[in-house]
This record gives C-alpha cells, sequence and structure tokens, in this order.
C-alpha cells in the first residue's frame, strides 16, 4: 500500500470523534485506506454492497451491539441511510460506557447525501474527511507529467502503460454513467450525460453558463444545473466560485467549473499520452485544474478557493484565504519562463495579497518581478501543508 497523506488526520480524527466519514469518489482508494486502519486497530470491516454483509445487518442493533468494542467500518453507507439513526443510540452508549471516540468509520461516495443524511442523526458526533485521488505530495514514485496525464485515481496512474490506463478510465466513465449515477437521482440517459460529461471536458475551467450549456444538450437549464448539482455531489467536479466585495469594481460573479481529475479529462477528449496532450487545446486548461486540485488538497482546513476576475481584465486565477485571514495569489502558467500577467498585477494591487506566487512547471522557486514569486506546484503545496500545522 502506498502511504497515503490524509493516513495521519484519519487517525486523529477517530480518536477524537465518535464516528468519523470518509467520503471521496468511487476508486480513490478509501477501502485500502479503511483496511490498513482496520488491520491496525482490529477493525470490523462490512461492505455494504455485498449481500453477504448487507445479511448480517438484517438486526442490526443486535449484531452491531456485539462490537461496540472495536471500530466498525461500513462502506458505501450512504445505501442504508436508516443507519444513521440507529449509530447515534450506539455512539452515546459506548459513550455512557467510556468508549466515546473511535467507534464507527464511514465511507461514501456522494458528498451531498452523506452530509444530509447525518446531520440529521449524527449532528455532534461525526467528523468528515475527504480522500481524493492520489496527488503530488504522495509517494507514488511517478512523475508529475504522468500524473497529470493520467490523474490520481490509482487503477490509472498505477497502470503499467499510458494505453492500459486509458482502458481502465474509460471502463470507469461506462461504470459511472451506466451503473452508479443513476443511484443518487432520476434516472438520466448514460448517452446524454457522457454527452454533457464531454462538454464539461471541452470547457475545462471555463465560467458556468446553463444556458448554452443547455441549449447545445438539448435540454432546460434546469436539468443542466441538476446535471452539475449531480457531478458535483459526487465529487467529480469543482465548482469554484467568484470572489466579490465590494471594492468598487465589475467583478465576473458566474463559478467556473472544473472536472477534478485530469486524467478523466484527457480521457473523455481521447488524449492517450502525453505528446497528443501537449499539442491539444484543453492544455492550458488542463494543467491549470490540475494544479488548483493539488493545491486546495494541501491547504489548511478552512481555507476558502476562488478565483477573482473583473470586466475590466484583472484577473487571478486561484486566490486562496487561509485561516486567519491571510490571503495567497495564485497565477498559474505552463512556461518554464513564467511571467506574471498585468491582469495577475491589477488584481493584486486591489486586493493587497500577502503572498503572490505564479505556479509553473519547473522545479525550483525564484522570484519574479513585482514582489511575485515563480514556484513549483509540489513546493508550493509543500509549503500549504506546513501551515497545517
Amino acid at each position: 500500500m502506498i502511504q497515503r497523506a490524509l493516513m495521519p488526520d484519519l487517525l486523529s480524527a477517530l480518536a477524537e470523534a465518535p464516528a468519523v466519514c470518509l467520503i471521496g469518489p468511487r476508486q480513490a482508494g478509501k477501502t485500502t485506506l479503511a483496511l490498513a486502519i482496520a488491520q491496525q486497530r482490529g477493525g470490523l470491516y462490512l461492505d455494504l454492497e455485498s449481500e453477504v454483509d448487507r445479511a448480517k445487518l438484517a438486526e442490526p442493533v443486535a449484531y452491531l451491539e456485539r462490537h461496540l468494542d472495536q471500530l466498525v467500518i461500513l462502506d458505501e453507507v450512504h445505501r442504508t441511510p436508516e443507519l444513521f439513526s440507529l449509530l447515534r443510540g450506539l455512539i452515546d452508549r459506548a459513550r455512557r460506557e467510556g468508549r466515546g471516540t473511535g467507534r464507527y468509520l464511514l465511507l461514501g461516495s456522494a458528498a451531498l447525501n452523506l452530509l444530509r443524511q447525518s446531520s440529521e442523526s449524527l449532528a455532534g458526533r461525526i467528523r468528515f474527511l475527504e480522500l481524493t485521488p492520489f496527488h503530488l505530495r504522495e509517494p507514488t514514485q511517478q512523475t508529475w507529467e504522468t500524473l497529470w496525464l493520467r490523474g490520481g485515481f490509482p487503477g490509472s496512474l498505477l497502470a503499467a502503460d499510458d494505453a492500459q490506463s486509458l482502458r481502465w478510465r474509460r471502463d470507469f466513465l461506462r461504470t459511472y454513467l451506466e451503473r452508479d449515477i443513476p443511484q443518487f437521482g432520476r434516472r438520466i440517459a448514460a448517452e446524454t450525460l457522457r454527452r454533457f460529461w464531454t462538454m464539461l471536458a471541452h470547457r475545462q475551467g471555463a465560467p458556468l453558463n446553463l444556458a448554452e450549456l443547455a441549449r447545445n444538450l438539448g435540454v432546460d437549464t434546469r436539468t443542466v444545473a441538476h446535471y452539475v448539482d449531480l457531478l458535483v455531489d459526487l465529487l467529480l467536479v469543482r465548482r469554484l466560485p467568484s470572489w466579490h466585495a465590494n471594492v468598487g469594481k465589475r467583478l465576473v460573479k458566474t463559478p467556473r467549473l472544473f472536472l477534478r481529475d485530469s486524467g478523466l479529462v484527457h480521457a473523455l477528449l481521447g488524449i492517450q499520452d502525453l505528446d497528443s496532450l501537449l499539442a491539444h487545446p484543453v492544455v492550458g486548461a488542463s494543467w491549470e485544474g490540475f494544479v488548483i486540485e493539488n493545491l486546495l488538497v494541501s491547504a489548511p482546513e478552512g481555507t476558502h478557493a476562488s478565483y477573482w476576475r473583473t470586466s475590466g481584465g484583472a484577473e487571478i486565477d486561484l486566490l486562496l484565504e487561509l485561516p486567519g485571514g491571510e490571503r495567497w495569489a495564485i497565477e498559474i502558467k505552463r512556461s518554464l519562463a513564467p511571467s506574471p500577467s498585468r491582469g495577475f498585477h491589477e488584481a493584486c494591487d486591489d486586493l493587497q495579497p500577502q503572498h503572490r506566487f505564479v505556479v509553473y512547471p519547473g522545479s525550483e522557486r525564484f522570484p519574479i518581478r513585482a514582489g511575485a514569486e515563480a514556484i513549483s506546484p509540489v513546493i508550493l503545496a509543500t509549503e500549504l501543508t506546513a501551515r497545517r500545522k
């Protein structure tokens, strides 16, 4: 098993909270991480997609009461929402017996469903953590170019070659479209949703335009909004909001949409290798989305991420407001000779961030003009991680 960067946070959460919910897209490695925890702590693992394990919970209270003295891991817990109210009583009983933390580890693939279900039953008893696919700070022994091309899903990143990786991602997309997504809402034609997903890949990082997407897809804007909400809920799409305040500027307020895994962007667009990626029009937007995801997974809890854009062209690709109010302005360039744009300088003059960075695909860190620094995504991600302690 490759050591996941989230492991210390997960162990800490289990030491402090009665229940921990680990969310993340399918195939990101949640089960592997949970089984490593179970081996380390002697936990009980139940897969709620398995008929055998679901049969064990035919009388859930009686079964779970027998295991109050150990960690119980419930995988795909969103399939059995009725368990949440039962877990509340079991957690309270364990508390009265002096075993108040580390009782349950819940795994799920749909953030909104789990948040809603748990808030009704486990308020004050549960902590949420998100496990993303592999990112730059994890010891996968792969180059950043490979991580960018293939994305971070273990089955794709660790494939024997690029062709096998692409086949894995295509199978992953097909499974989501035909089996997984229909479980989380009203029935959506797989071909319609594939077309929509491919449109988003072509528009990686573009401002959300519901009317244009609806027109191209032949549906109404409410349907498109539902599709976006569903993919955001499944942790496959990120809505990056616009930062706005009363600063005397006309600001763009529409969120930008990013497919969160760069490998899925490339699979949807038929990009097979690095040479094809570098020659494709999506290369700049793909790089930007890749950097943003790697920085956000490293940022301290409570960091607010947004972008800044005015009608006059002033722009910051990623604006991070760290806990405590410190503001980092980040421009993302794919050039090995990075130079901040005029729009970036204008935006920084308006916002006066404490730090100004231009992220580029190199390995060094060095000052450039107007108080900004050129920096590699690995170094910046590591610096953000250091702020978490």
